[in-house]
């Protein structure tokens, strides 16, 4: 069975190309373009990795990693933040709230699909 991921980000743009490129490696891709969102398909999907964007409207990638890692039911979430604020600060906050990893934007694609893989403990 593939694993599941959760895509919250809420640029079309990045939305898309995570689709296509994870899916191209075999996951099972579901989306949410805002924070609030993410956390109602989070818990109705239950996904292996949340790929967490920090700055989405109604609620911050920030707020949706705490409310993950308050959850008992989600606690086994990996979550990978995708942000363009790369400040050592911004790096800090996700880890202290919480996420697995944290990447910034822009990134190349072949370095978050290996990521991906780490994280999922798939080989590739």
């Amino acid at each position: 069975m593939s694993k599941k991921i959760l895509v919250a980000d809420d640029e079309p743009n990045i939305v898309i190309s995570l689709e296509y490129l994870l899916r191209r490696e075999g996951y099972t891709v579901v989306v949410a373009r805002d924070g609030q969102e993410a956390l109602e398909v989070l818990a109705r999907e239950q996904p292996d990795l949340l790929l967490l964007d920090v700055m989405m409207p109604k609620k911050s990638g920030f707020e949706v990693c705490q409310e993950v890692r308050a959850n008992e039911a989600l606690q086994g979430t990996k979550i990978l933040m995708l942000t363009a604020k790369g400040r050592d600060t911004d790096v800090a906050k996700g880890q202290a709230m919480g996420a697995d990893a944290y990447m910034t934007k822009p990134f190349s694609t072949r370095e978050l699909v290996q990521k991906v893989a780490d994280m999922l403990g798939r080989p590739l």
